[in-house]
C-alpha cells in the first residue's frame, strides 16, 4: 500500500458511504466510490469489490435502499439512497467518530516525558 493511501476499517467506509449518500442524494456504486476518493484527496482509493461489499452490508441492515435506473452514459445501474433509519444511524456514527477523533488527537499529542511520572 502506498504511503499516501489509507487502510480503512470496515465501519469507517460504511460511514463514508452513508455520509456521501446523505450529502449527495441517490448515486450508483461507481459514483459513490469516485466521490469518496475525490473528497479524500485520493488518499482513499476504492476498488469495485470494496465499495460493493459495503453497499450490500448497508442494504442488508436497512440503512440504504436501491433501485435500478439509467446512468449518465445510459447504462443500467443500481442507484443507492440513504433511508430514514440510515440517517439516524449516520448521526450516531458521526458523533462516535467525532469523539474517537478527539480522544485520538489528545493521545497522539502526548509529549514524551522520559518515563517520569
Amino acid at each position: 500500500m502506498a504511503e499516501s493511501e489509507l487502510d480503512l476499517l470496515q465501519g469507517a467506509l460504511d460511514v463514508m458511504v452513508l455520509q456521501t449518500l446523505g450529502a449527495m442524494g441517490s448515486l450508483h456504486g461507481y459514483g459513490i466510490a469516485r466521490r469518496i476518493e475525490q473528497v479524500s484527496g485520493d488518499r482513499v482509493l476504492l476498488n469495485q469489490g470494496t465499495i460493493y461489499a459495503s453497499l450490500v452490508r448497508l442494504q442488508q441492515r436497512g440503512l440504504i435502499s436501491a433501485e435500478w435506473g439509467a446512468s449518465t452514459n445510459n447504462r443500467n445501474a443500481k442507484f443507492y439512497s440513504i433511508t430514514k433509519r440510515g440517517r439516524k444511524h449516520l448521526a450516531e456514527d458521526v458523533a462516535y467518530w467525532q469523539r474517537l477523533s478527539s480522544v485520538m488527537g489528545r493521545v497522539l499529542a502526548m509529549q514524551e516525558d522520559g518515563g517520569n511520572q
